[in-house]
């Protein structure tokens, strides 16, 4: 994935499922979903434990599949091993890219993705792409 790919999927998209969503504002996740909304992006929690709650003023939901409108993004904090999963739910919701966060690296979730078609991003963290990419809204 080049730097030009990157920016352009940030550019693009504009709804992101957040999956491994945290109420504990000390997580990297609660973090990530502060700054998303931050920058404009539509953030959509995904937390079977805090299903129906309101996370940062979004509606939590339990799954992927839960969520009742399109998704371009998954975004996704959870280990490596459950990245394979949250691929397959990716794909059956028909999103657009798959984003797996620093430190979380799944080939075959990648494999998987990309030969469905999703654009995948891993390793990689936007809330460090977004600003070192100059596209941080002030």
């Amino acid at each position: 994935m080049t730097e030009q790919e990157i920016k352009t999927i940030l550019q693009q998209v504009k709804s992101i499922a957040l999956v491994g969503a945290s109420d504990k504002p000390h997580r990297a996740s609660y973090g990530v979903m502060a700054y998303l909304l931050s920058q404009g992006y539509q953030v959509i929690p995904v937390s079977p434990k805090l299903a129906g709650q309101k996370l940062l003023k979004q509606k939590v939901y339990a799954t992927l599949a839960d969520i009742p409108q399109p998704i371009d993004m998954v975004d996704v904090f959870r280990n490596s091993e459950a990245a394979f999963g949250v691929a397959e739910e990716a794909i059956a919701i028909k999103a657009k890219v798959l984003w797996l966060q620093l430190g979380v690296i799944n080939e075959e979730a990648e494999k998987l993705a990309t030969e469905a078609g999703l654009k995948v991003v891993m390793d990689r963290c936007p809330k460090i792409d977004i600003p070192r990419l100059g596209l941080e809204k002030a």
